[in-house]
């Protein structure tokens, strides 16, 4: 069986057309390219914004002009994060394996987060057996890695008086407020040195990790291997003098990282020590994560000589630093049971130039006080390891509505399809809902999708089963709203 045998057809075809097209986050113009002629081929209404957005607008069934207009909306680009380091984004197709009751892709992310939400509502553009008012379906771009699509919204992109945001990642769940979010990147630069030539040099390897969405899946108490990397080079530096020249972990902000390494000397009659301290490490590791980390490596491999070295100043106080700072949930909500509150992801660690090392943190909170709160202390952290510190500008939360008439008709239209009242949630994800209430204040909003699980990691799947009802969810919905 492949994708072309899944039902509902309609929406499983656009999406493996979707798939087909590489759209990275801030690369979108593939993507935006197939949406207008997708328009152009379906004779539907169609605009851009200066940012890149695109909308498409189609008019109500005959005899439901006056219901109110409904936004369907999903973003553009997708988390590209593969097992194979060459797998190459820009101009790749992702290929897709149906597993049982779960569709996959070959070693990279599936892109179902949120290519399900753009074919949810491509199809319900071109579902001439629908019946519906005026509908408009909003395609943002780079949602993952800055919301700036919805941040720089064109004027009259939205005329919709109710938006179903099709982001979310759990079947039978309907979302009804969100986490807000800020960056905090934390630059060192250090001095060139020349490695010591008396040393040893190793290459210490983190890979396999679960990895995982920075938001709905921190709570989990999946390894980040910034933080195992970090963790190894300073209990090794109480013991020993180290050179460390090279340092690399995670991607995205918004992904636990799953993969690190490090290249680093010690003096050479120190070696073995170093092999005996590794082979405990790795001992402690695998009894901390047994059960939940199955794939994780750990390997350390001699190396030759880099010409250079970090200065050990700076090389202390980044590994101190990267040591120390946190990782994970910070408190859980009081108001909502099992929500996480404030969280905060070490993201990832770069080197760049000749002479810097950037850190990349991301904080969450639906509390907008304790968001600043964890960044700020993230921030003290890293200055006093010397690093320049900045914060990004962030995104809003979006706050519980619980007397949401689209929320009701959603849910009621869920029940009523499925025999199941659906679950009314927050989720710790940053949604781009908050930034359209900015604009829009008075704009009712859900937010609901298949099930989805591990996004962000090569990982992801999508429960097929789930994509049925959702898109069943979607148009009874409009079905209601247009009776209204």
């Amino acid at each position: 069986m492949t994708i072309k045998d899944l039902k509902p057809a309609n929406v499983f075809s656009i999406f493996d057309e979707i798939n087909h097209v590489p759209r990275p986050s801030k690369h979108e113009e593939k993507i935006r390219e197939y949406l207008l002629d997708f328009a152009a081929k379906h004779n539907i209404e169609v605009a851009t914004d200066k940012i890149g957005n695109v909308v498409m607008r189609v008019a109500a069934t005959p005899g439901h002009e006056n219901a109110p207009v409904v936004a369907l909306q999903a973003h553009m680009d997708m988390v590209c994060e593969s097992n194979d380091k060459n797998f190459d984004f820009a101009n790749s197709p992702i290929r897709t394996i149906v597993d049982g009751d779960w569709l996959r892709a070959d070693g990279t992310t599936l892109g179902a987060d949120n290519g399900i939400g753009m074919a949810a509502a491509l199809a319900v553009l071109t579902d001439k057996d629908l019946v519906h008012g005026p509908v408009e379906a909003l395609f943002t771009v780079d949602e993952e890695t800055g919301l700036t699509g919805a941040n720089n919204l064109g004027d009259g992109m939205l005329t919709a008086s109710m938006l179903l945001n099709l982001d979310s990642e759990d079947d039978a769940e309907i979302f009804v407020g969100c986490a807000g979010g800020v960056d905090t990147t934390c630059l060192f630069t250090y001095k060139r040195s020349f490695a010591p030539t008396d040393f040893h040099y190793f290459r210490f390897d983190i890979s396999g990790g679960l990895g995982g969405h920075s938001g709905g899946d921190i709570h989990q108490g999946r390894a980040n291997a910034n933080k195992l990397l970090a963790r190894f080079l300073y209990t090794l530096g109480l013991e020993h003098e180290i050179a460390l020249c090279e340092i690399d972990g995670g991607n995205l902000r918004n992904a636990i990282p799953r993969a690190a390494h490090a290249v680093f000397g010690v003096e050479t009659a120190r070696k073995e020590d170093v092999r005996v301290a590794f082979n405990k490490y790795v001992a402690d590791i695998e009894n901390e994560y047994s059960g939940l980390e199955t794939t994780l490596k750990l390997e350390l491999e001699s190396c030759d000589k880099p010409e250079f070295a970090i200065d050990h100043a700076t090389s202390q106080a980044l590994v101190e630093a990267l040591y120390s700072a946190p990782h994970g949930v910070v408190s859980m909500s009081r108001d909502l049971e099992g929500l996480v509150e404030t969280s905060t992801n070490l993201a990832s660690v770069k080197m760049q130039g000749d002479n810097q090392v950037l850190v990349t943190t991301s904080q969450r909170s639906s509390v907008e006080s304790r968001k600043w709160d964890i960044a700020y202390q993230v921030e003290a952290l890293f200055r006093m390891a010397g690093a320049e510190v900045t914060h990004g500008d962030g995104y809003p939360g979006w706050a519980p509505n619980m007397n949401s008439r689209i929320m009701h008709l959603a849910s009621d239209a869920y029940e009523e399809l499925y025999g199941v009242k659906p679950a009314i949630k927050a989720i710790h994800a940053g949604l781009e809902c908050g930034l359209f209430l900015q604009k829009y204040p008075h704009l009712d909003m859900v937010s609901f999708g298949p099930t989805l699980r591990d996004v962000h990691s090569p990982s992801e799947r999508m429960y097929i089963p789930a994509v049925e009802r959702f898109y069943g969810q979607i148009t009874r919905t409009l079905e209601k709203v247009a009776n209204l």
